[in-house]
Order: C-alpha cells, then structure tokens, then sequence
C-alpha cells in the first residue's frame, strides 16, 4: 500500500488505511451519474478512447500512455513516468480546474492565460499544492479542527471502562491502563479504534443529560 511491499494482516492494513485515510484528490464516497448501467465503457479500439457508456467521458492518451493489444481488443499500456490519460474539454472551465490536471502545471497554462501573474518558482509551487490537493487540504483541516474539539471533551478521572457497554477487551484494558484526560487523548491510544471513541463520546452525553 502506497509504495509499502511488507506484508500485514487486515486488522493491520485496516489500521494503516484509517491512518493514511483517502489520497489527495480522491474521494470514495463520490457518486456519479450515469444515463444507463455503465459509468464508463472504454473499448481501446483508436488512439482516442471513446466512452461506449453514453455518458461521454472520452479519453485522449498522452505521454507515457500507448495502446497495446489486450486479451480482447486494444488496451492502455503505462510505461512509468507521467502516465495519463485525460478527458478533453467540452464546457467553459476556470482555471483553477484545469491546474488540478495531473498533466498540467501553472507554468503550462501561460499559453491559455497571458494576462495570469508571474510569480516565482516556490510560489507557483504553492499554488500549485493549494489548488491541486484542495479537497484533501480542506479534508484535514475539517480533521484538525474535530480534534481540536475532540481535546475538549474530557474524561472523568473515576471513569469505570470495564462498566461500559459497547468498549471492546482491548479498548477497556489500554483505556483502563493510561487513564487519558480527554477523548482526543483516547483517540491516539493504539488499540482504541473510532467505533470506541463513538461509544466513550455516547456515554459523556448519557452521563451529562442525567445530570442536568
């Protein structure tokens, strides 16, 4: 996973998957529409890569992209380096969308935009970053600021883990051992997993209603 070969376990891989979380500019969750079954149907049949879906998502191979005989027609081989394939434009798009192609660069876009102001080499590079990895910068910063609140909500020191329900074996005895402050403390103990923390942060709320 993300260039790691060492083998591991799922609980392990499952770990390091919640730590790494989604990659830049990638969102799971993400549901596109589509006019029949199929998102995308590619068929590798010409230089261009027509979509067969009917939702014209189109492809045209660039740089390190060749089409190569595959076990049932054409296939898109990579061949290292800037592989891409992209979808060529079909609507007005501000530039701020283009620079999020993996292909292009705000130095690439001088032909498109002249009137664009010259900037120097480690600015450009900080556009760059803030516009390309957007949604992931703004993914952490959504996460920074949970934890934040996350500090704020603090444990009772007579906290009984062994008396929650919901706690698993492992959670109760790294909870019961260092005895954090806070949830977020709890957050960063190995062995206490999210579905945990829901239920330490269900029994702060139960425990604050019965005491109103």
């Amino acid at each position: 996973m993300w260039g790691e070969g060492t083998d591991r376990t799922y609980a392990q891989m499952r770990a390091v998957a919640e730590k790494v979380d989604t990659a830049p500019n990638t969102n799971p969750y993400y549901e596109a529409d589509s006019v029949g079954n199929d998102v995308i149907d590619y068929s590798f049949d010409d230089e261009k890569v027509y979509d067969e879906s009917g939702n014209n998502n189109d492809s045209v191979s660039e740089k390190n992209v060749e089409e190569v005989a595959g076990k049932s027609g054409n296939a898109l081989k990579l061949n290292g380096g800037e592989d891409c394939g992209t979808s060529p434009l079909t609507t007005g798009t501000k530039m701020a969308e283009l620079l999020k192609r993996t292909e292009l660069d705000y130095e690439k876009l001088a032909s498109i935009d002249p009137e664009r102001p010259e900037l120097t080499l480690q600015e450009k590079e900080e556009v760059e970053i803030q516009v390309k990895y957007e949604g992931y910068i703004k993914m952490q910063e959504e996460q920074v600021e949970k934890f934040k609140k996350m500090e704020t909500k603090l444990l009772p020191e007579d906290i009984d883990y062994s008396s929650i329900n919901g706690l698993c074996l492992e959670a109760r005895q790294k909870l019961d051992k260092f005895r954090p402050r806070s949830i977020g403390q709890a957050s960063r103990i190995s062995g206490v997993s999210p579905a945990d923390i829901s239920v330490l942060l269900i029994y702060l709320q139960v425990n604050k209603n019965s005491n109103k």
